[in-house]
């Protein structure tokens, strides 16, 4: 129906278009004197012009777009650089070329200017550019663009999608947090040291690929001369520093939120030197086992850029049925927007039988947390679940001594 409308009304405007030819000529013959073949030969080429533009087909245009690198933080602003060549030197009148942008990118920044009207003349080739102040978190793929031109009368009007393919990734906003693994509080207080892990230097595990910040006399010799890159011996830890982490993936407006302060976090422990795994159920499961570096670091970050909040499971849903707790000792680290009697209830279970259990409770940047999660969070202090406030813009103090008492 839609192909079917457009046709008709192409038609419809050519036929209308010869129309005022034959009319104004007709006129011009039997009227006779100047005015009249003024009028003809004044409408003459504008009426040629849209004849001719009837049959210029705009497939001979091509659009490509530049876009200096494939991957971006949130918040970064975007470069566009789009050039349109022509095969052939028809004059076009004006050319309106528009990027077509994704929902996502066009809720983000509406001054974008990523609509532009050009006047090409008889020229070949053409370049403008637009920018996008605050990219946000995701996979973004650029499709094509709309080109639309016209005859000064408005009669004639030709449109076209031109296919460009581009495709950006867009990183989580990242603040810088300093982890303080909660087995190390004393008595005498709470401190956040910047040293990484300690580690029994005494007993080799294995090898690994080396770190930022692992000792010159941890280099096993024989193990790099063979992979031809530096290996470490991995020692056995003094103590447990494993976490694993759950992330709620539940529709919520504190969800951008959510994945800043889980890379922020997934960030921080492995900079401490300890290793993480984290937990999501965004439409399917996906689950990545517990390893520390900077291959971790991508991988999650990775997954974190992409992930989108279409869970239909609840985060206590998520802990219920996850075995992976119940293999390892670990510390289980949930993060969520939503704090509830059935999340406590199952996290106090899985803490009488593993590890130690922290529920961080994500809120807006002034966002008071209401009577009834107090409340909880009181219940859940009885049973020894720590529940931490954080709230947006303040991921550097989830770890401090006020939030951990």
């Amino acid at each position: 129906m839609g192909m079917a409308w457009t046709w008709l009304k192409k038609t419809w405007k050519f036929i209308v278009l010869m129309v005022l030819i034959i009319a104004t000529f007709s006129y011009a013959m039997f009227q006779g004197g100047f005015v009249s073949w003024f009028l003809f030969y004044t409408f003459l080429p504008f009426s040629m012009y849209s004849l001719a533009l009837t049959f210029y087909s705009l497939g001979e245009v091509e659009v490509r777009r530049s876009i200096a690198k494939s991957e971006y933080n949130a918040g970064e602003e975007l470069k566009v650089d789009v050039i349109v060549k022509r095969k052939s030197s028809f004059p076009l009148f004006y050319l309106i070329v528009e990027d077509t942008l994704s929902e996502a990118l066009a809720a983000s920044d509406k001054r974008s200017q990523a609509k532009m009207l050009l006047f090409p003349g008889m020229k070949k080739e053409l370049a403008f550019s637009y920018s996008m102040k605050e990219l946000p978190r995701g996979e973004h793929v650029f499709h094509s663009f709309k080109l639309k031109t016209g005859d000064p009368l408005g009669l004639i009007e030709k449109d076209k999608m031109a296919k460009a393919d581009n495709k950006i990734l867009v990183f989580p906003a990242v603040v810088d947090v300093l982890y303080q693994p909660f087995e190390n509080q004393f008595d005498q207080g709470m401190t956040a040291s910047r040293e990484r892990v300690q580690r029994d230097s005494s007993m080799a595990i294995g090898v690994r690929e080396y770190q930022p910040g692992d000792r010159f006399s941890w280099i096993n010799w024989k193990a790099t001369a063979k992979r031809d890159t530096i290996m470490t011996k991995e020692f056995e830890q003094r103590q447990s520093h494993d976490v694993f982490v759950v992330m709620d993936c539940l529709p919520d407006r504190r969800f951008e939120a959510i994945v800043s302060f889980t890379a922020s976090f997934v960030k921080a422990v492995l900079k401490k030197g300890a290793q993480i795994g984290l937990l999501t159920n965004s439409g399917e499961r996906e689950s990545f086992s517990i390893r520390g570096g900077e291959k971790q670091l991508q991988t999650l970050h990775y997954h974190l850029a992409k992930i989108q909040p279409q869970s239909s499971v609840s985060l206590e849903r998520m802990v219920d049925s996850e075995s992976f707790f119940m293999m390892q000792s670990v510390s289980a680290m949930l993060i969520t927007a939503k704090l509830s009697r059935d999340l406590i209830e199952k996290a106090s279970a899985l803490h009488s039988k593993k590890g130690s259990i922290t529920i961080f409770l994500i809120k807006a940047a002034k966002e008071s947390p209401t009577t009834s999660e107090l409340s909880l969070k009181a219940l859940a202090s009885a049973r020894g679940i720590r529940v931490v406030l954080v709230h947006e813009g303040q991921f550097a103090a989830a770890f401090s001594e006020v939030n951990l008492r």
